[in-house]
């Protein structure tokens, strides 16, 4: 898998700052100005690219209430059927040409998560740079298909999928050639408890499936998603609204343009301090370094006086001789005066 690419204009993967995304998802709550909003606060808040998603409730389930149909696995939407759930959070399709646009006009990547064959088609009309593949969505092989023959990033969210559906995923982009890949450690939990992240798992996937990998996160707060820098998320991908309080399907687990734009600056900082993995020492450092120990004379020695623990010590900083001969000029004597601050020297020593 190839570990840099492009997703739009923005450089992805080693050597790369990490893409922040900013999932839109129904945080609009059907209001199309509020989407155009949501962008504008991510873009304030220092995101890379805001992500769609693609569907209406007919092309992603049935209008059915059977029980299968009724969510109820502990979430927030238990007592809803799928497909009232997704009416209430899918997105119009005849809003997305146009918030790429605005999105793209200020400098932010657009793409989406698409659910069906209809909505690539659409959204290959919209000419998006990138495809999010759900992780509820990562066994449904002839999508994936579709999509690898496109050869433009794929993103995978893992949360459901077993080490299995993985395999299967990527080895059918391989097939059809399509090497730029993201794996995202994710977990299907809303909000996302967070003793069920396992962070370490991101290099596992990186290593494992020799591919970029990230976090889709669901947990509250920044610090899961900071957390992964060090770990070597290359993505970073969380959902964003104007305020928790206006309600709506993902309200409850998606942060707020202050908490984003949080997030986004302990992100970059991270990045900053990690640095390298080579123990060298900085500019600065490499001049503190005078500031360290050495021998001193600190008290004033007579020509042939013997140098003892009274008249040596080991003090800053660090003009005299390495502390390492303390031991080795004791019991040696001066071959002058030595006035009290003086660094030790051997040519100082008889």
């Amino acid at each position: 898998m190839n570990k840099q690419f492009k997703i739009g204009n923005k450089l992805v993967g080693e050597n790369a700052p990490a893409f922040i995304v900013a999932e839109i998802s129904g945080n609009h709550n059907q209001d199309y100005q509020r989407a155009v909003e949501i962008i504008h606060a991510a873009k304030e808040a220092g995101a890379d690219a805001i992500k769609l998603q693609t569907y209406t409730a007919d092309t992603i389930t049935l209008d059915c209430d059977e029980p299968c149909f009724v969510i109820n696995e502990g979430t927030i939407w238990d007592g809803m059927t799928l497909h009232k759930l997704y009416q209430e959070a899918y997105t119009p399709w005849e809003w997305q040409p146009r918030l790429m646009e605005e999105a793209n006009k200020i400098g932010l990547e657009c793409f989406s998560s698409p659910f069906d064959f209809t909505s690539v088609d659409f959204l290959e009309k919209m000419n998006v740079p990138a495809y999010k593949i759900a992780s509820y969505e990562i066994n449904d092989i002839p999508l994936i298909r579709k999509i690898a023959k496109l050869h433009k990033p794929m993103i995978f969210a893992t949360g459901i999928a077993y080490p299995e559906d993985i395999e299967r995923a990527l080895a059918t982009c391989k097939e059809e050639g399509n090497e730029d890949i993201i794996l995202l450690k994710c977990v299907s939990s809303y909000p996302t408890p967070y003793e069920q992240v396992n962070l370490r798992v991101i290099p596992t996937l990186a290593k494992t499936y020799d591919c970029i990998s990230g976090i889709s996160d669901h947990t509250m707060g920044t610090i899961v998603s900071a957390g992964s820098i060090p770990l070597g998320a290359k993505m970073i991908e969380k959902h964003l609204t104007l305020s928790r309080a206006d309600g709506g399907p993902d309200a409850a687990f998606s942060m707020e343009p202050k908490e984003f734009a949080k997030l986004v600056e302990e992100v970059r900082i991270l990045e900053k301090a990690l640095g390298c993995s080579e123990y060298v020492l900085t500019d600065t450092q490499k001049l503190e370094h005078g500031g360290s120990r050495s021998l001193f004379v600190v008290k004033d020695i007579q020509p042939g006086e013997i140098l003892t623990p009274e008249n040596i010590r080991s003090i800053r900083p660090g003009n005299g001789l390495h502390t390492m001969y303390y031991e080795e000029i004791l019991g040696k004597t001066a071959k002058s005066f030595l006035k009290k601050g003086t660094p030790l020297a051997w040519e100082l020593i008889q």
